[in-house]
């Protein structure tokens, strides 16, 4: 009972820390854009691109925590908990020692690899930003354990709350430090401070709330073969998200420069923010999953836990897809600036594809319980070289529009076509009714477009006051609708009872 209320409340507080990063992004990036200069902040994302490939040395091991902690409690399986812990602590404290070694060659090698298209005040920029950055990296991964222990116990109201005050503590101490004349190395000296708050502050949970001790008992040979075979499959598909949503950036660096770099990054945060909506349910659920498959759950049970989180998803993720439609190219350009307006458009290739697997996301957190996502891993290290062979010459040619077709055509191929038919044919998902509930629940939504449609006609856009309007009248039209044509008995009830939860309804 205590797990399902901790899931509720992790899905409750994701959706909290979603709308406060928004809040943040929204006030936060055009500040930073002036402040920074489009160049200066396009060499910003770049590095926090680069370091973020380094992340995949995590090998899928964190996940796997998450998995087997949450069995190994399943079956009161004690011993073999602290004896996983203890040697990932030190696995982990390997992996850190890497990551730190990696950012070292990254700033040896940046000036091959971004000398043609920077200047040496740029290139001294980001080799001081890249040290900073590993070193970030590198305390991570010994850290990054208990996260996943905590998340194994799914104690997720602490965890959502320390994302909390994390997304709000970055800009609390930056902004003062960017009208002081700090640019971005500050930034990334600010966001490795607030990243060891969090961490501390996690071991101090583990230590004082779950009562963790980690001892190093030797190393399980057996143990680290079982656990890598099914992880690595998870870290070819990071790898490959990666490659995804974080090549282009590369690409562009080297081919175009950190103009390009900077529109493409805006974009990118949009996408982001796509995709942390997708996780905020599906992302409290991983342990649910494995304790499900370990009781041996049916098709059918899954199949019905997938709709059920999916419909949920979709009912934010098409609205905030079509409000990027309707009113994306005019938010943009006075949100980042007029320079920015193709960035609605690599928003628009890049989301529009995405929104599907993002509805369907507890699909992977089921394959990862059953250990069958080695198929997707596989599948999508392909998609990837072909993103890359694709991309490439595409961005030679049309800049971040060219590099974001290459990765819409790698998304439909892989992560939808070939995807539902692996749920429907190997992992037994009733993947036909799944999406025949989803289209019974976007049906009634067209309404709300149409709608808001007419009025933008009538009465057209004069300032950035219509936007936020028009946004707030259809948000408003959209639930109406949502509510009373789309929801079912479950979803009216699970809405009136947050509601009354967070005192907005008596009764």
């Amino acid at each position: 009972m205590n797990d399902s209320i901790e899931r509720k409340r992790g899905a409750i507080l994701s959706y909290v820390s979603i709308i406060i990063s928004t809040i943040v992004q929204l006030l936060y990036t055009p500040l930073l854009i002036r402040m920074l200069g489009q160049s200066e902040y396009g060499l910003y994302s770049l590095v926090s691109s680069i370091i973020g490939y380094l992340t995949v040395l995590d090998l899928g091991f964190g996940n796997a925590i998450i998995v087997y902690t949450a069995k190994y409690r399943e079956q009161k399986k004690y011993k073999e908990e602290q004896k996983l812990h203890g040697m990932f602590f030190a696995i982990f404290c390997i992996i850190g020692l890497i990551a730190g070694s990696l950012g070292l060659v990254l700033f040896f090698s940046s000036t091959s690899l971004f000398g043609d298209t920077m200047t040496n005040i740029e290139l001294i920029k980001m080799k001081i930003m890249l040290l900073i950055l590993s070193f970030n990296l590198a305390i991570t991964f010994p850290f990054s354990i208990f996260s996943s222990i905590i998340s194994a116990y799914e104690q997720f109201t602490f965890q959502k709350i320390m994302s909390i005050l994390n997304t709000i503590l970055k800009p609390l101490l930056m902004i003062p430090l960017l009208f002081l004349g700090y640019r971005s190395i500050t930034m990334c000296i600010v966001i490795t401070c607030a990243n060891i708050f969090v961490l501390i502050s996690n071991y101090i949970y583990c230590k004082k709330k779950i009562k963790l001790k980690i001892k190093f008992q030797g190393f399980d040979k057996k143990l680290f073969i079982t656990i890598f075979s099914y992880s690595f499959f998870i870290c070819l598909g990071v790898i490959v998200d990666k490659i995804n949503w974080s090549l282009d950036q590369f690409i562009l660096g080297a081919v175009s420069g950190t103009i390009a770099v900077s529109v493409y990054a805006v974009a990118s945060q949009l996408n982001q923010l796509f995709v942390n909506l997708s996780t905020a349910i599906s992302s409290v659920l991983l342990p649910k999953m494995s304790k499900m498959v370990a009781k041996n759950a049916s098709p059918d049970e899954l199949t019905n836990e997938m709709i059920k989180v999916g419909r949920m998803q979709c009912f934010v993720i098409f609205l905030m897809v079509s409000g990027l439609v309707l009113f994306g190219k005019e938010f943009i350009m006075w949100w980042a600036g007029n320079n920015f307006e193709e960035a609605y458009y690599i928003a628009l290739i890049l989301i529009i594809p995405l929104s599907i697997p993002l509805i369907q996301n507890l699909g992977l957190s089921i394959m990862q319980a059953k250990n069958m996502h080695k198929f997707r891993a596989v599948l999508l290290v392909f998609i990837a070289i072909l993103n890359i062979v694709v991309s490439i010459p595409l961005a030679k040619l049309y800049d971040g529009i060219g590099s974001a077709i290459g990765t819409s055509i790698s998304l439909i191929l892989g992560n939808i076509i070939i995807m539902n038919i692996y749920y429907y044919k190997k992992v037994k998902i009733n993947i036909f009714k799944f999406w025949k509930e989803i289209v019974k629940l976007i049906l009634p939504l067209i309404i709300p477009i149409i709608i808001i449609l007419i009025v933008m006609n009538l009465y057209g856009y004069n300032s950035f006051i219509n936007i936020i309007i028009y946004a707030l009248l259809y948000t408003i039209i959209y639930t109406i609708i949502a509510y009373n044509f789309s929801m079912n008995n479950y979803e009216k009830k699970l809405v009136i009872n947050t509601l009354k939860k967070l005192k907005l309804l008596r009764g």
